[in-house]
């Protein structure tokens, strides 16, 4: 057997945590000295401490801790929670690491008020494009709005692109547009342009962009969660050349890693 000392060392537990659940009837000592009032523990019972612990870390009180170890939860279905619970905490944490981002994305425009923009702005024509593309809505235009609509759309259009056999011929380019419900919705679309003789059918919409004859550009490197400070430059530099919007606001993605850091894309906002 082992004191509660050694006990809380092999379950990494504090004592304080052990007497606690001692109290509550949720994991009592094999054995209790009835002169000095000493717990003991079997190491058989790092088990059920385990249990504990994983269901207090997926959210359970201690209250429902208790009534589901009453009801004997198999290994197979606790680990099944645990694996929805690292997922879960998986995602909250990209999303905080997304946040963060944003932040200090907002940071730096807000130092680089007032001095020369680093970005480089080309007013030059874009061309006709023949796209296939899927469409969804966002909220806004928040990085936190759009993107958790545009990743899943690219992933599904390359998908359905390839089950009807057709191989896209020039980099992805999304566009946005006013919702028509309004309440500042955005309709996003997630593009790749195609051949045209292309079919691809299961509600892939085949669309022709027309050409521009002038748009403002310029290039932002890295993750689009970081864009706002290319984004606000741009619109810096056709308020200070006396250009206004004519157009939907395009995102040619010149180089698309898995790393977003290394994401290359070209922003495009037509001018007159």
């Amino acid at each position: 057997m082992f004191g509660i000392g050694d006990f809380a060392r092999h379950g990494q537990v504090s004592v304080r945590m052990l007497r606690h659940y001692d109290a509550v009837g949720l994991l009592r000592p094999a054995r209790v000295d009835p002169v000095s009032g000493y717990r003991f523990y079997e190491a058989a019972q790092l088990s059920r401490l385990n249990r504990i612990i994983a269901l207090k870390d997926l959210g359970f009180t201690l209250n429902q801790v208790g009534s589901i170890l009453d009801e004997q939860v198999s290994t197979e279905e606790l680990r099944g929670m645990l694996r929805l619970r690292r997922a879960e905490l998986e995602e909250d944490r990209a999303a905080a690491e997304a946040r963060l981002a944003q932040v200090e994305a907002r940071l730096r425009g807000i130092e680089s008020e007032g001095l020369m923009s680093a970005y480089d702005v080309v007013l030059k024509p874009l061309p006709a494009v023949h796209l296939a593309e899927l469409s969804g809505t966002a909220a806004g235009f928040a990085p936190e709005e759009i993107g958790p609509v545009i990743r899943p759309l690219y992933e599904e259009l390359c998908r359905r692109l390839e089950e009807a056999g057709v191989v896209p011929n020039g980099p992805g380019l999304a566009y946005y547009e006013a919702a028509p419900e309004g309440g500042g919705a955005v309709v996003v679309h997630a593009g790749l342009p195609v051949p045209a003789d292309a079919r691809v059918g299961g509600g892939v919409a085949i669309v022709d962009l027309p050409a521009v004859e002038r748009a403002a550009t310029l290039v932002h490197r890295g993750s689009m969660d970081e864009v706002l400070p290319a984004s606000q430059a741009l619109a810096r530099w056709i308020e200070e050349n006396g250009r206004e919007p004519a157009g939907n606001w395009r995102e040619l993605n010149l180089e698309v890693p898995e790393d977003p850091a290394g994401w290359v894309t070209e922003l495009q906002q037509p001018v007159a």
